[in-house]
């Protein structure tokens, strides 16, 4: 336990170290977010901010983990880290295309996709060849398990992509991504926990407790970040850390056998991402929109609800959902 402390305190004091000398370079750099005209109007008065901020958080992240692992160099930390490194990067491009055409537009809906899939499936052949992953899956809330062989595969990829972009999708008030992050992470330090302790992990070549390393390493970059990102607003993460941040979740999710119950876990990811679907869905089959803005956040703030209240509405929510995804977890290892 004394390890996650310190795990989290060491990412939470490089990123508290790290924001205030990138913002002002981001600043220099005219490295400004653009706001989107058909988003709330109200939002229009946060463009210029620094954007490219998830650097902040992937510092202390990468710091802390290789600090505090007990096998830094081992393929499993190695892995973790380049997967959510190189979500990072796919991000980073994406955000400095944006800031370049001066348009809230970055790499192509099919670049980006390819990229992400890409970077998914590479995990998945190191998870299942070289780390020993397996291809079984776990029933939330059973002790059901399915040997998916090679279907498991294409499983993982879409776990990975749909973790990465509804991430990505939460990511649009002032520190609402971070702190659901945040929450989510603390469930991944227990999931982790519980995953040792049964045994869960027994044939992985992945030291156990650097997983729940990785997880409060997460947890601290994120709180750190968080004194730059919560209202009002001094940076923002781009996709470059909301991708990032998805992709760190995903493979914790992979690397604990816990895929499915990320769904439960993530529900404020899930309700975000099917928010945006059941709207596109009403308004091409029937012109009319469900929601007054998808995602879902910007219903409610459009509802006449502050931004600071959407974001700690949501924060509950998350909360809610770690606990009930912890649960499911633990039906399906105890």
């Amino acid at each position: 336990m004394e390890r996650i402390f310190f795990t989290i305190a060491l990412a939470l004091f490089i990123s508290l170290l790290v924001g205030p000398f990138l913002i002002p370079v981001l600043r220099i750099l005219k490295f400004g977010q653009n706001i989107r005209e058909e988003g709330p109007q109200r939002h229009l008065a946060k463009a210029g901010t620094p954007t490219i901020g998830g650097l902040i958080f992937l510092c202390g992240i990468v710091v802390a983990v290789l600090v505090m692992a007990e096998r830094p160099y081992s393929l499993g930390i190695i892995s973790l880290l380049g997967l959510t490194l190189a979500f990072g990067l796919v991000g980073f491009i994406d955000d400095f295309l944006k800031i370049l055409h001066k348009k809230n537009l970055g790499l192509k809906a099919k670049q980006k996709l390819a990229a992400q899939f890409l970077i998914a499936l590479v995990f998945a052949f190191v998870a299942v060849k070289l780390l020993g992953r397996g291809t079984i899956i776990g029933i939330p809330f059973s002790h059901l398990t399915f040997d998916l062989g090679v279907w498991y595969y294409p499983l993982l990829a879409l776990v990975v992509v749909s973790a990465t972009n509804t991430v990505n999708l939460t990511d649009g008030l002032d520190g609402l991504a971070a702190g659901c992050v945040a929450v989510s992470a603390i469930g991944y330090i227990l999931i982790s926990l519980l995953a040792v302790n049964t045994g869960v992990l027994q044939g992985l070549a992945v030291n156990s407790g650097d997983l729940t390393v990785f997880a409060a390493a997460l947890v601290g970059g994120c709180l750190g970040f968080l004194r730059f990102n919560y209202y009002p607003a001094r940076v923002f993460m781009g996709d470059c850390g909301s991708l990032a941040l998805g992709g760190a979740l995903a493979g914790l999710a992979i690397l604990t056998c816990s895929e499915l119950v990320l769904i439960i876990l993530g529900g404020v990811y899930v309700m975000e991402a099917l928010s945006v679907l059941i709207q596109v869905i009403s308004f091409q089959t029937r012109g009319k929109r469900i929601f007054r803005m998808s995602p879902l956040h910007h219903h409610f703030e459009l509802g006449g609800w502050s931004e600071v209240k959407v974001v700690i509405v949501f924060w509950t929510m998350s909360a809610l959902f770690a606990f009930f995804g912890v649960l499911a977890y633990t039906a399906m290892v105890v």
